[in-house]
């Protein structure tokens, strides 16, 4: 299982966005702060936009801003945003199929193996949402110098 870079973008864009205030950034300017292909990156942006993570404001000074505190979000909510909820597996039942099943009697409980996936499934869920965004940031700059440059770069 991998997921897309998306993901890391959004998390750091959350985490940028934050320190820059509450003022709109520009796509561009998110962009440019990392060295993102800046299309790319809008693709993200609107993922999190939909997902009410973010806000966006039209026009010649317009950009994103949170929605939302840190406090709010949890690394659940930015994977969900970026990669969507559908579960990690899914079982096609081919424990029913071919030779095996044709000469075994249908059935009876549900498949073993899907529910062992469902379950890491959810404990990986679990733990995702046990994170807040706003702890990383926490730990991300616990000093205030990086703050700083991350608004002199994006306002």
């Amino acid at each position: 299982m991998r997921m897309s870079k998306g993901v890391e973008w959004a998390m750091h864009t959350l985490l940028n966005l934050d320190m820059a205030g509450d003022a709109p950034v520009s796509s561009q300017r998110l962009a440019s702060a990392h060295g993102l292909p800046a299309a790319y990156l809008n693709k993200q942006l609107q993922h999190l936009v939909r997902a009410g993570l973010l806000e966006s404001t039209a026009g010649p000074k317009g950009g994103f801003r949170l929605a939302k505190s840190l406090d709010e979000l949890t690394l659940l909510d930015v994977v969900q945003a970026i990669e969507g909820d559908a579960t990690l597996f899914q079982c096609d039942e081919i424990r029913c199929g071919g030779k095996i099943g044709e000469l075994s009697p249908p059935p009876t409980a549900a498949c073993a193996v899907k529910a062992a996936m469902h379950r890491a499934d959810e404990a990986w869920r679990l733990a995702l949402r046990s994170q807040r965004v706003s702890d990383i940031r926490a730990r991300l700059d616990p000093g205030h110098e990086f703050r700083d440059t991350v608004r002199s770069v994006l306002l």
